[in-house]
């Protein structure tokens, strides 16, 4: 799944290494299924994005992109803003993966699962990113039933696999289904909310260390009447 390697973007159907989270602090008194989590990308459409994507861009991103490469969390949350950044913090945060797997990983248009400390450089995102996020376009689906298939059976029956992404269309939910069943959950206080207001409740959960409440996307009503205002965020997560 996703890269094995700074650089090659080979799947990394035998990776035994993955960055240190809050799992690693798990007890033998927790018990409940472990969790990992599937982040939907950012837009490639958007203002920022084309401040890193176009051939002339000069910004520091698209600069760092074309020397040596940047993780694809970090170009994520340069195009998204605070709807990426939300989901990146939140991830690292409450992500309890089994031993030797990623904690997170983004789901992208061409590439499949990608770990997002995985280092990319420009042509490489852009070879990700050239796809359409359609169930019926083979070079999204393809890669994306690939390492889900994997996932699925190097994580084992008692790993959530928790998408932090929108239910309310097919383009993440049918094939990622397909695949997971009722292990694929999502945090139901998503449901109503639109990405701006998704990102800083995720970043609230952060600084309070209380998670979000996952229920199975299979069985969850996708469409929910909009939820009160969220408090304004502190400016430290900011």
């Amino acid at each position: 799944m996703g890269s094995s390697t700074a650089n090659t973007g080979q799947p990394a159907r035998h990776r035994t290494h993955r960055v240190r989270n809050c799992s690693e602090m798990r007890s033998p008194s927790q018990s409940g299924p472990r969790r990992i989590f599937l982040l939907s990308p950012a837009s490639v459409a958007g203002t920022r994005a084309r401040l890193v994507l176009r051939e002339s861009a000069g910004s520091e991103m698209a600069r760092r992109l074309r020397k040596g490469g940047v993780p694809l969390g970090e170009v994520f949350s340069f195009m998204s803003g605070l709807y990426f950044r939300g989901k990146l913090a939140y991830a690292r945060a409450f992500a309890d993966a089994p031993a030797d797997l990623e904690g997170a990983f983004v789901i992208t248009a061409s590439g499949g699962l990608v770990p997002p400390d995985t280092r990319i450089t420009l042509e490489r995102l852009r070879e990700i990113s050239s796809g359409n996020l359609d169930p019926a376009d083979a070079r999204y689906r393809v890669p994306l039933d690939r390492d889900a298939r994997v996932l699925a059976e190097v994580a084992g029956l008692n790993c959530e696999i928790a998408l932090l992404g929108s239910i309310a269309t097919p383009k993440y939910v049918e094939p990622l289904l397909h695949v997971f069943g009722e292990r694929l959950v999502f945090p139901a206080e998503f449901v109503g909310r639109g990405d701006m207001s998704r990102g800083g409740l995720m970043l609230r959960c952060v600084q309070s260390g209380i998670p979000l409440t996952y229920i199975s996307v299979l069985k969850a009503e996708r469409h929910g009447r909009k939820p009160p205002k969220l408090e304004p965020l502190a400016r430290k997560a900011l």
